[in-house]
């Protein structure tokens, strides 16, 4: 699909300034739309809106659909009347750049509760009808999903794997007198949904009209504590007890001498491709409501996975195993339409995933931070890009470009030839680093740049968002009010003009 040439900045909800410890979809949603426009930008790209769990990372969710609740806002429920404003008093947030996860749980869980209760009681006929329209439009995932995380709190949080064996394998009998039993429960985690979904489109229709369209990121894999694998236990490659019998990761390679172990169960593709692709199919359709273009992350896993024994405590002793790539999305296309979606192309690319990306039209990514240091022919270099394709100055999986540019610094001489290779390419002032790379993608001929924000403001790694392979402190970044300046905002403007974006 050919999207038109423009910029953007890549930036998650999360990491909007807020007075409750995490951004959320509120005012300061809204300011940042604006400031959007203000700069002359055109893309919102965010990362996955679901449900955290252990780690806060938006890639390993409770659900393929539902919504972080804890991204709610507080001011908007008060502004539906679901809460008062005296409700939302007495919050101390830890530091302003710094989402304080623990303590904006702790502080919005009991609120969004008192909210439920309010709504049990309010006799506003219009935002009944607007629920119960909700719930017959999504009942496909959100009944499962609420009676998912109903068990899931009256089994102290446990993994489904460890419930009692009828649920686990969702014996009806024991699906029905659990429903019954947590009915308050799972009335209220729709509630959340509904709140959840209601103040989405809300942000996405304003963002809308003011010309930004929203890329969201859809990951390859779901968790295996997830309400899609507790409930589709048939999509899955899994042992009789549920537990997996492979999961996903990468092989060894010249960075991690035992590869990467995701953990996340491996779909059992033959089985969804005799059924249609019906899940995927679900899936996809659900986040192409939501998102005006979707990243499809870890592309490569469209053409091979790499499967690990369920058992394995390393990815050494996995196996390539060929993914039906070109059938699934000749299933979208025939299904959906145009496929408003880019491609992670990221890693080992090989003929098989290129074809599948060129054959269905898809842009893929190249990240500037990844050009310097080999020869003229890698792929990340300005000069090899082609017009159907996404620019990064980094991901937010990278060092900020300063971050970049400080740890190739301190790389003992003759031991690493980016910057050299670099400086032949682009000025490498350091206090200019980031608007070299900023101006360096903006100049490409690629349709779509994306300029994160830490990257934007010219922060160093005290500001990246996540370190892969580590658990603790990732996700966590925030700027503050008034971190993006007019000044800024100006000269990214002065840039989209002088390269036509």
């Amino acid at each position: 699909m050919k999207f038109p040439r423009a910029s953007g900045i890549l930036h998650h909800i999360t990491s909007l300034p807020s007075a409750f410890g995490i951004g959320d979809l509120g005012p300061k949603a809204f300011e940042f739309v604006d400031l959007l426009l203000k700069a002359k930008q055109k893309y919102w790209q965010i990362l996955p809106l679901g449900q955290t769990g252990y780690g806060n990372s938006p890639y390993q969710c409770y659900s393929a659909y539902a919504g972080n609740i804890y991204l709610i806002s507080l001011e908007n429920l008060v502004d539906d009347g679901f809460l008062q404003a005296a409700d939302l008093e007495g919050f101390v947030q830890s530091a302003a750049d710094k989402v304080d996860f623990e303590t904006s749980v702790g502080f919005k869980l009991p609120l969004l509760k008192k909210a439920f209760e309010n709504f049990r009681q309010t006799s506003d006929e219009q935002i009944i009808a607007e629920f119960h329209s909700f719930c017959d439009t999504n009942g496909y995932w959100l009944e499962d999903y609420a009676l998912f995380q109903a068990l899931r709190s009256a089994n102290d949080d446990a993994p489904w794997i460890e419930w009692d064996e009828p649920l686990k394998l969702r014996k009806p009998e024991a699906l029905e007198k659990a429903k019954h039993e947590l009915d308050d429960e799972v009335f209220a985690q729709k509630f959340y949904q509904f709140v959840f979904f209601r103040q989405w489109f809300a942000l996405k229709a304003y963002a809308n009209s003011k010309g930004i369209l929203i890329i969201g990121d859809i990951p390859i894999y779901v968790a295996f504590d997830s309400s899609d694998v507790w409930c589709s236990q048939g999509q899955f490659k899994l042992n009789e007890d549920g537990s997996p019998a492979v999961v996903a990761g990468v092989p060894p390679d010249y960075f991690s001498k035992t590869g990467q172990l995701w953990g996340n169960p491996i779909y059992n593709c033959e089985k969804m491709r005799t059924e249609g692709f019906g899940w995927w199919i679900g899936r996809l359709r659900f986040n192409l409501s939501l998102f005006d273009i979707a990243r499809l992350d870890h592309f490569i896993g469209f053409t091979r996975a790499w499967e690990v024994p369920g058992k394995d405590k390393t990815a050494e002793h996995g196996q390539w195993v060929s993914v039906p790539g070109s059938d699934l999305f000749s299933t979208f296309r025939h299904a959906l339409g145009d496929l408003p979606l880019l491609a992670e192309d990221l890693g080992d690319l090989t003929p098989e995933v290129e074809n599948l990306r060129d054959t269905f039209g898809l842009p893929g990514m190249r990240i500037l931070q990844f050009a310097f240091g080999g020869d003229a022919r890698n792929s990340h270099l300005p000069h090899n890009y082609v017009q159907n394709a996404v620019v990064y100055t980094g991901t937010h999986d990278n060092d900020t470009v300063v971050g970049w540019f400080k740890v190739k610094k301190k790389t003992k001489k003759n031991t690493d030839a980016s910057l050299e290779h670099c400086s032949k390419y682009m000025r490498l002032d350091p206090k200019e680093i980031h608007w070299e790379f900023i101006r360096t993608a903006l100049a490409s001929v690629a349709d779509i740049a994306i300029i994160p924000m830490q990257d934007v403001l010219g922060l160093d790694n005290k500001a990246r968002m996540n370190v892969p392979a580590t658990t603790d402190g990732n996700w966590s970044w925030r700027y503050t009010d008034g971190d993006l300046t007019d000044a800024i905002a100006v000269r990214l403007t002065e840039l989209n003009e002088l390269y036509g974006r």
